[in-house]
């Protein structure tokens, strides 16, 4: 399983919201370069990078931030947020974006969505399936939908989806430990796609769990920045994973 820690960015700064409120915004680093760089130390390979600022826009914002950390680190960087057109898109990728995450867009704009899938491939694209009571939330997690989150993935699934991060937002932020139903659910009804699990991770001994659930990875945000899971702990369960 994939250890996938999570920089979210607020005015170009390292930030974490709970519930996806930006009422709650706590800003942990002015730099986060410096926070891309302590993970890599760490052995880390992956980031999970989210423009906030993005997501309540509805385009791009930080993307100054992914070309830094993607120039800077040799972080494979998967980019969220607010990514709503053809241009946006291409920024991500120009800026060093591994792959990129869809959520809102996925619902609002279904064909615009397929057509990156198309054009990216499956490896390129991820889809964001951030749930609210089951129901998908769209637009930085401020609306709920109407889908349901288990028929949205596998609709997604036989489109040619891969790469699936589900995130119960009620978990998110509040380290109370992750929705191991939900995940469990997901992955009964969608053979063969690749869960990220998000979302409530609290302590180390959720690691293990996540990984026998048959999740392909967890990205890990706050518990990291408050200390309940070191660096050092991630490091040993990267090297023990392989």
């Amino acid at each position: 399983m994939r250890i996938i820690p999570a920089i979210d960015i607020i005015d170009g700064k390292c930030v974490r919201l709970s519930k996806g409120d930006f009422s709650t915004k706590k800003i942990y680093n002015e730099n986060p370069l410096e926070v891309a760089k302590s993970f890599e130390n760490y052995g880390i390979e992956y980031l999970h990078l989210v423009d906030l600022d993005g997501a309540k826009s509805g385009k791009i914002i930080n993307y100054k931030v992914l070309d830094q950390l993607a120039t800077k680190t040799n972080l494979k960087i998967d980019f969220g947020g607010g990514l709503k057109s053809d241009e946006d898109i291409k920024i991500a990728f120009e800026c060093g974006a591994n792959q990129i995450t869809g959520g809102s867009i996925a619902v609002k704009n279904p064909e615009l969505f397929q057509k990156w899938l198309n054009q990216y491939g499956s490896e390129k694209i991820i889809l964001g399936a951030d749930a609210k009571n089951k129901k998908i939330a769209i637009s930085g997690w401020l609306e709920e939908s109407k889908e349901a989150i288990i028929p949205f993935i596998q609709q997604y699934q036989k489109k040619g989806i891969t790469y699936v991060i589900a995130t119960d937002i009620s978990k998110d932020g509040m380290l109370q430990g992750p929705n191991y139903e939900l995940y469990k659910d997901i992955l009964d009804s969608c053979q063969q796609i690749k869960i990220i699990a998000s979302g409530g991770i609290s302590s180390f001994d959720e690691l293990p769990k996540l990984k026998a659930l048959g999740c392909e990875g967890t990205i890990i945000g706050k518990a990291i920045y408050e200390g309940r899971i070191t660096l050092k702990q991630l490091e040993l369960f990267i090297s023990n994973n392989y």
